[in-house]
């Protein structure tokens, strides 16, 4: 995977795909040529964004998150092999509003300084190499570009003839936690059977499945009130189109005749989903 520019072969950037165990229960992206294909994450699951970036820069990389109303710049340094990681934690994704959410991660380059920077005091984005530096566009308060305008605006900015900085990019999208279980059907006593369903909750993440009978409740000590169904935790698999994947085996040989309740709850994150 290349990146979107590459002006020497000095201090080339590269960001691309590394072989690595992702930490369990989150997203791992690897920064490439667009925004496109943007996985839809939950709130509280944490983000990985790793790749590799050549020249061993003094200042770092700088990462700039960019979503509604939003904007976070981070530095970070890379490793004694050119790798690099940034963490997104649960506690900074679970307060984030729905929607898409921009990542640009920036190589100064040869002068090893970032040519395009962000000023915290009026919102704007300078251009370090014009005069003394130049106001180019707004990024936060009043005026300002709403993403992805703001995104766009800056990867032109960085782009332009008269910087040297280069960059990648990639993004994610934020949704609320859901959890939906696919349809189950009828079934015997004695069936053995999955039930299964998908969510956005991150791969790894735990969810709890309970099967209760419908006629289940408290009775008089004269009254059977026997258990019947059965509950485990299952561990989110990796799916398509968004989604992951999560199942459950059943082993109706102890049920009862009677309609169930299916139940599906986060461990961790707080999620339900629920059929008969």
């Amino acid at each position: 995977m290349t990146t979107p520019s590459v002006r020497t072969l000095v201090f080339l950037l590269i960001l691309c795909t590394i072989l690595i165990i992702p930490p369990v229960s989150s997203v791992t992206l690897s920064p490439g040529n667009s925004f496109a294909g943007a996985p839809t994450i939950a709130n509280g699951d944490p983000v990985y964004i790793h790749g590799i970036a050549t020249g061993h820069p003094g200042n770092g990389l700088q990462v700039w998150l960019l979503g509604y109303n939003y904007v976070k710049i981070t530095t970070v340094y890379t490793n004694e092999d050119n790798t690099y990681e940034y963490e997104l934690k649960s506690a900074d994704t679970q307060n984030l509003a729905t929607g898409q959410y921009y990542v640009l991660v920036q190589h100064p380059m040869m002068n090893g300084e970032f040519d395009i920077y962000y000023d915290s005091s009026t919102g704007s984005i300078i251009n370090r190499q014009l005069g003394t530096g130049t106001s180019i566009f707004q990024l936060t308060g009043t005026g300002s570009l709403q993403t992805p305008d703001g995104a766009n605006a800056l990867m032109r900015a960085i782009n332009s003839q008269n910087i040297d900085d280069t960059f990648a990019t990639t993004s994610f999208i934020i949704g609320n936690p859901t959890a939906f279980i696919n349809p189950i059907g009828d079934h015997v006593v004695g069936d053995r059977f999955t039930i299964n369903g998908s969510t956005n909750l991150a791969a790894g993440n735990k969810l709890l499945v309970e099967i209760t009978s419908s006629s289940f409740r408290p009775s008089q000590k004269s009254q059977s009130g026997e258990f019947s169904g059965s509950s485990g935790t299952v561990t989110i698999e990796p799916g398509s189109g968004g989604m992951n994947r999560w199942s459950f085996d059943v082993d109706s040989s102890a049920y009862r005749p009677d309609e169930y309740i299916v139940r599906v709850s986060g461990v961790v994150i707080e999620v339900t989903g629920s059929t008969t």
